[in-house]
């Protein structure tokens, strides 16, 4: 049927104490889809509740790179024996309830279970695909996660649903970790200068060389006029400015300038017998 994945590391962490718990699925490709989004976010402790079909190829084939989660996978005969051991049991509902019953968001029940699970496992809980799960179930449950979606369509996928809440405890888990340990994942890179950026962020001077030979081109095109400025190159500046560009981008830019001074300089001789006035060095892409 399949080939078996390598074994899962044994070591209890973080993540073997979270026990997602599936019960009663009806589709085998959601458990399958469920494993994906277990293993995208680091999670592999997977427990199933009287499942209509597993193992079979359907959730292998779901579980894409994630074999070895449904290889570890236990299938037990009651929701009672996958929660017997644990101290902290979290069921989703999207339904309110006659009687209020301790409810939160899924941020806060990644906090919650990672407060507990240093005590031991921690169930996340999750229904049936039509029905969810029976207020005799939730009421196994020390708090319910309910997940904001669309109140006019507020129905997930099996799958998205476990994977909103592993999301959660992976960004959770991310940022409990020492900074060095954190930052490639959760540290942003959005301009020259941050970490991993492949080109140092431009000087001063280069900036204002650039600036200084973009107006220049501007005035050779008969685009801008000193005389008559208007506010042409302060909103020109605001925006490169607002781009924060790094050294190779200034280079390009300057040798595009270069290249249009060319081309107008060639149409302007071929029209005229009249020289253009060039600034010295400009060639070179200097100002």
């Amino acid at each position: 049927m399949h080939k078996s994945a390598l074994p899962q590391e044994g070591t209890e962490t973080f993540q073997d104490q979270i026990r997602i718990v599936l019960v009663e699925t009806s589709h085998s490709g959601n458990i399958g889809a469920v494993a994906r989004a277990m293993k995208n976010m680091g999670l592999g402790n997977l427990w199933l509740v009287r499942p209509a079909s597993f193992p079979d190829e359907a959730s292998y084939a779901r579980a894409a790179g994630a074999a070895d989660v449904l290889d570890h996978a236990r299938v037990v005969s009651s929701l009672e024996e996958a929660l017997a051991d644990c101290v902290l049991v979290m069921g989703t509902s999207a339904r309110g309830r006659k009687v209020p019953w301790p409810v939160c968001a899924p941020p806060e029940a990644a906090v919650a279970a990672a407060d507990h699970a240093g005590s031991g496992p921690v169930a996340l809980v999750f229904g049936r695909e039509n029905s969810g799960l029976t207020n005799d179930e939730l009421q196994r449950c020390h708090y319910h996660i309910h997940i904001p979606s669309n109140p006019d369509y507020s129905s997930l996928n099996l799958a998205m649903a476990v994977q909103v809440m592993c999301y959660e405890l992976r960004m959770h888990y991310l940022r409990s970790l020492e900074d060095g340990q954190a930052s490639p994942y959760l540290k942003p890179m959005a301009r020259p200068g941050d970490e991993g950026w492949d080109v140092p962020p431009a000087r001063v001077d280069e900036v204002e060389g650039f600036f200084g030979h973009l107006e220049q081109v501007l005035i050779d095109v008969d685009f801008h006029r000193r005389e008559n400025p208007r506010q042409l190159m302060t909103r020109l500046r605001r925006l490169f400015q607002r781009a924060r560009l790094d050294q190779m981008e200034i280079n390009i830019l300057r040798g595009i300038l270069t290249a249009v001074q060319k081309a107008a300089g060639a149409r302007g001789n071929s029209k005229s017998t009249e020289a253009g006035s060039t600034v010295a060095g400009q060639d070179n892409g200097d100002v």
